[in-house]
């Protein structure tokens, strides 16, 4: 039982959905012929990070236009596609991720729950989805965006509910390196999980994307990990590989719940 996942770090275009959505085809073949399972893509991929208000304008519902479109994609490669888009629900906007199956089927939606730094906080509204597990291919998947991986519970909370990979469309911009070099690696050894960080590169208005899309095995150690300019990586995961070192790593058997009570 193993999923291969292939992330595309890419700049992608500002304030240009139908752009992005035109070189989509050729990073789905590339992930496909890669023998690929899933496509992860960054955050706000369909419609740029860095547009300030704009974003409200280009804002779709979980089933609009871009959606049918990136279902007939993932139809043509059979391939599962995790991408950040802007949501619209009424007049709420969301900074939101949707995972779409092989089929074309939509199988998960996550709204990002902790917004970073007054811009995201003006301009969308704090996620109401609840933590979740998602099958795909045999694999326990779960979701987050960018910021909610650097909360430790977040990622606890779905390791507790079984999650083998956990994945993350990111906008990492400088100076927070560290996010990527650091934290991610050890959110995936304190869960004995996998982690795929998808992150964007080169420069959006003021803003320098650091790079460094990576999967990190259980151990905490990278099993790819991209540079600084545009790139694609493909790691094949086994999640039974989780439990091979029981005897080493023993955190969720050595937990105890009582002690940390309603914190924990």
């Amino acid at each position: 039982m193993t999923l291969t996942v292939a992330i595309h770090q890419v700049a992608g275009f500002s304030n240009a959905v139908q752009a992005n959505l035109h070189q989509l085809p050729d990073s789905a073949a590339e992930a496909a012929e890669a023998g690929a399972d899933l496509l992860i893509l960054p955050e706000l991929w369909l419609s740029g990070y860095n547009i300030g208000k704009r974003v409200h304008d280009l804002a779709e519902a979980q089933d609009g236009p871009s959606a049918e479109e990136i279902a007939s994609i993932a139809r043509n490669h059979d391939l599962a596609i995790l991408y950040g888009y802007p949501e619209r629900d009424g007049e709420a906007v969301y900074n939101a991720a949707q995972l779409i199956g092989g089929d074309g089927q939509a199988l998960a939606n996550f709204r990002k729950a902790h917004l970073f730094g007054d811009r995201e906080k003006e301009l969308f509204q704090p996620g109401d989805t609840p933590l979740s597990v998602y099958e795909l291919k045999g694999a326990k998947l779960g979701i987050l965006i960018c910021y909610d991986v650097e909360f430790p519970e977040a990622v606890r909370n779905l390791c507790l509910q079984g999650a083998d990979l956990i994945a993350v469309p990111t906008a990492l911009m400088e100076p927070y390196p560290i996010v990527a070099t650091h934290v991610v690696p050890t959110r995936a050894y304190e869960n004995q999980a996998f982690v795929a960080y998808a992150n964007r590169c080169g420069e959006e208005g003021d803003l320098t994307y650091v790079g460094q899309s990576c999967v990190c095995g259980p151990d905490g150690g990278d099993l790819a990990r991209a540079g600084a300019k545009e790139e694609m990586i493909v790691v094949k995961i086994d999640p039974r590989e989780r439990w091979q070192d029981d005897d080493e790593y023993c955190f969720f058997e050595d937990r105890r719940e009582s002690f940390y009570g309603e914190s924990g």
